[in-house]
């Protein structure tokens, strides 16, 4: 399930492929449980002439964490919308390669109908709805659902069940909460469509370090109690492979690096350029200077 690194990328040749896929060949599982989502070699690109992902292959395993990684610009965002079809509200579309969720190409779907079929997006920012209450956004998640109130009441308790702290706070305007609050209520809106698979984009961004941690236990929890996968875009790489089972690292459009998380966490490249710590010691500023010139896996 690795993906085309772009020419002489140095791959871990150690690293075992993700859980439920037994071998690869060309970046497309070929044996054991088929992956949730499939990602076969797209390209992106904005304004007709913006090449931004080039040849990008992922696959998350079913009721599997897969961590997306890379710094700021990397082309995670963008693999994200690619996936959600929210890329042509900025001018950008997917020219190449295939995207199978639950078993269907969903390339031509629109964002609703992915919604209804289980894949939703959690967006960077949060993006609550300001001026309505925190209970009113977590009802909006549910606006695609035909199941009726005693159902979409269940799931707003099973919400408030995860994130008490939105229970307190659940007749409270949204615009006015704490950032960590906001970022629960965009997770449990997402939450109240009953996904199969939620694409979180950077849920650490201008939070607390107690407040990630508390949010990523609850992913942790919701992947592990309801069976919820999750393709996690983060650029807090420690935290990121602390709950993901496997890894990619995008660099400039492209897959440079994947690998169990284990692995990743251990691999000196990750160590060096993501979290900042060479050979045993952290880096300095100085020396981080020379991150271009030096990254092995562009050499």
């Amino acid at each position: 399930m690795s993906a085309a690194a772009g020419p002489n990328c140095n791959r871990q040749e150690a690293t075992a492929p993700p859980p439920s896929v037994m071998t690869k060949a060309d970046g497309v599982a070929t044996a054991g449980a088929a992956p949730i989502l499939s990602v076969n070699n797209i390209e992106v690109v904005y304004d007709h002439v913006i090449l931004v992902l080039k040849g990008v292959s992922l696959a998350v395993p079913k009721g599997e964490i897969v961590a997306l990684l890379g710094a700021n610009g990397a082309g995670k965002s963008t693999t994200l919308k690619a996936i959600s079809n929210l890329l042509s509200a900025e001018r950008g579309e997917v020219t190449k390669g295939s995207i199978v969720f639950d078993g269907e190409e969903v390339h031509a779907r629109s964002p609703n109908e992915l919604v209804r079929r289980g894949c939703i997006q959690v967006m960077e920012g949060r993006h609550c709805f300001g001026h309505l209450s925190v209970e009113e956004n977590l009802l909006t998640g549910a606006y695609t659902r035909r199941d009726g109130g005693a159902a979409i009441r269940r799931d707003i308790d099973l919400v408030y069940g995860y994130f008490p702290r939105l229970k307190e706070r659940r007749g409270a305007t949204a615009g006015y909460i704490s950032g960590g609050e906001q970022q629960m209520c965009a997770i449990g809106r997402a939450l109240m469509s009953r996904p199969k698979m939620i694409l979180l984009d950077e849920p650490s961004m201008g939070l607390a370090p107690q407040l990630v941690e508390e949010i990523f236990e609850i992913v942790g929890d919701l992947n592990a109690k309801e069976g919820v996968s999750f393709l996690l875009a983060e650029q807090n790489t420690r935290m990121a492979l602390k709950y993901a089972r496997y890894g990619y690292v995008l660099e400039n459009g492209r897959v440079v690096l994947d690998g169990e998380a284990k692995a990743l966490s251990e691999n000196e490249d990750v160590k060096e350029f993501y979290l900042g710590i060479a050979e045993g010691r952290r880096r300095s500023f100085r020396e981080g200077k020379h991150y271009r010139r030096r990254k092995r896996w562009l050499a």
